[in-house]
């Protein structure tokens, strides 16, 4: 018996995957969650914060510049947060390989051992080496407010020693400007899952909710709050982040909360549950919303393992032992 237990009453057994399968099955989860910055993250491309020209809304059809937040600075920080716990309890090392023979060698982006939880459940490309299909998808998530409203400029120097900017009668040049998203700007977003089972589910879960740290500058500032507020378990994709976001911005213009500075983080939720439940009538598949207290059940079944010490140790080696299977079954065949 696993030692995450997901009771019937809150996700159906049909929704889970017995073993990771070798073609894909049909069994989707989806993670929809709302990012909140909660200091000063810094996403950019060639050193300006990445944004993009799109509609307000599904209704409201006028332009907007929002600010964007590119799939791998979300997957990354949480792929990170994973493999330092797989290093923790003695999983994989990413040292010399020969240091200590009996542990995985799985070095991020430089070598993928193809066997561990990340290598399987985010996926891995060694060029001609083989690769591995992510069963982890994410997408662009885009701010609810424009870009006007959720950027701030910051000025920033080098001191030396003493805290000032001259010494020996020489003053350092290293100033310079830099865009910052201000603090309580919210990205919603979707995670999914495909070919789920309930390690693969619960290790992403984890994932998201251990990660604190996003984008640039993360020993600086970066902070970000992931507040998980559904999970759809469905036989297909659902809706894209920017479809959320818009329809999102469209109930907080109706109920006249969008022009509240901050967005208080109880409206977006409130109206982010609203669009989630008109979206997925709109998305053709077959699905089971798990939402409010059930949601709470879920997450608590998940975080009850994942907090103790030696139930996360077990856990982490059934979820080894899983994809390891597979990558024997499936990968290295």
């Amino acid at each position: 018996m696993l030692i995450i237990e997901i009771p019937q009453t809150i996700v159906p057994e049909e929704c889970f995957l017995n073993a990771i399968p070798k073609a894909p099955a049909g069994r989707y989860a989806h993670i929809v969650l709302i990012r909140e910055t909660e200091s000063y993250p810094v996403f950019q491309t060639d050193g300006t914060l990445n944004i993009a020209n799109v509609k307000c809304g599904l209704e409201n059809t006028d332009p907007l510049i929002r600010l964007a937040m590119f799939k791998r600075k979300q997957t990354s920080p949480e792929r990170l947060t994973g493999r330092e716990l797989l290093r923790r309890v003695g999983i994989t090392q990413n040292e010399n390989k020969e240091a200590k023979a009996e542990l995985k060698y799985c070095d991020y982006n430089e070598h993928f051992c193809q066997s561990c939880p990340d290598c399987v459940y985010y996926g891995f490309a060694i060029g001609d080496a083989g690769s591995e299909k992510s069963k982890v998808y994410a997408d662009t998530a885009y701010s609810i407010r424009g870009y006007d409203e959720s950027h701030q400029q910051f000025s920033f120097n080098a001191l030396f020693e003493k805290g000032n900017m001259s010494q020996k009668g020489k003053v350092r040049s290293s100033f310079g400007e830099q865009d910052h998203i201000v603090p309580q700007v919210y990205f919603p977003s979707v995670i999914t899952i495909k070919d789920v089972t309930r390690n693969s589910f619960a290790y992403i879960l984890n994932n998201l909710l251990r990660t604190k740290r996003y984008g640039a500058q993360t020993t600086r500032t970066g902070r970000i709050a992931n507040h998980i507020i559904g999970v759809v378990f469905a036989d297909g994709e659902i809706f894209s982040n920017l479809k959320l976001t818009q329809a999102i911005y469209d109930e907080l213009s109706d109920k006249g909360q969008l022009e509240v500075t901050p967005l208080k983080q109880e409206d977006v939720t409130a109206n982010a549950k609203v669009a989630i439940t008109q979206l997925l009538s709109e998305d053709g598949v077959i699905f089971n919303y798990i939402e409010g207290e059930k949601l709470d059940k879920l997450i608590s079944c998940v975080t009850s393992v994942t907090t103790d010490a030696e139930k996360l140790q077990t856990f982490l080696e059934e979820a080894n032992a899983e994809t390891s299977e597979y990558s024997e079954r499936v990968i290295q065949k």
